[in-house]
């Protein structure tokens, strides 16, 4: 069995992401899955780049790096945000993409035979139609990670959509296996507010101080990762960690 350790976006954090990483080089058995978006918005995306870099190389702890729409222009999408990075750190997303060390979906199953999803924005009930309605999140993801472009860069694509979108959808239908992503929260970590609609508050559950949500759906539920970090780091989070877990895909 594995440990699994799913750390949310990173946006430019680099001490955050090494504090969180420093416990647990070495430590066998342990897969990290990062969800995206390790670069803009904080104060060092390079060093972000250099710490992601040395990992995937090193191999200890193994390291699963997913693709965020905040990397997307590098590899195919269109570009959005007013900051572009450096040419070399583009280059280097766009290598990774190329040699697919940059993919958009994992999936794990737990101890207790749950079985997640894990992109990077969340699989919506239209996109998994799409791609054929898979039953199991291990197909789900094998089929994202065949890259179906139109689906990925498309804003309610599991690089975009957002989770009064996606857990909506998702209480109309029967999610066939449970979810985690990032990109985006249905609370202000900063103020301790909620910011969705009643109907998702109430199947949902926070823990302010890991900067983490659950949202119970039919069929399964979701976890969101994504501490927002902003531009200077967010004083307390932690990464979300799975033992005695199976990595699926």
């Amino acid at each position: 069995m594995t440990t699994v350790v799913v750390i949310g976006d990173v946006g430019g954090c680099s001490a955050e992401l090494a504090r969180v990483l420093e416990p647990l080089i070495g430590v066998p058995d342990t897969v990290v899955v990062q969800v995206g978006d390790l670069v803009d918005r904080g104060p060092d995306t390079p060093g972000v780049l250099r710490i992601v870099e040395q990992r995937l190389a090193q191999g200890s702890p193994r390291w699963i790096q997913l693709l965020g729409n905040h990397e997307a222009p590098y590899v195919g999408g269109e570009p959005f945000w007013p900051e572009p990075l450096s040419a070399s750190d583009g280059r280097l997303l766009e290598r990774w993409w190329l040699t697919e060390r940059l993919r958009v979906a994992a999936a794990v199953r737990t101890g207790a035979g749950e079985d997640f999803l894990i992109t990077h924005a969340g699989l919506s009930p239209a996109v998994w139609r799409d791609l054929g309605g898979p039953v199991s999140a291990a197909t789900a993801a094998e089929l994202l990670n065949t890259r179906p472009e139109p689906l990925l860069w498309g804003c309610g694509g599991p690089l975009w959509v957002e989770p009064p979108e996606l857990y909506g959808g998702w209480l109309a239908e029967w999610m066939p296996f449970s979810q985690i992503h990032g990109h985006s929260a249905i609370v202000s970590y900063r103020h301790e507010s909620w910011m969705c609609e009643e109907r998702i508050r109430q199947r949902s559950t926070v823990d302010w101080a890991a900067r983490r949500t659950q949202t119970r759906v039919g069929g399964g539920r979701f976890i969101a990762v994504d501490p927002k970090h902003g531009r200077t780091g967010a004083v307390r989070w932690s990464p979300l960690v799975i033992e005695d877990a199976r990595l699926l895909v």
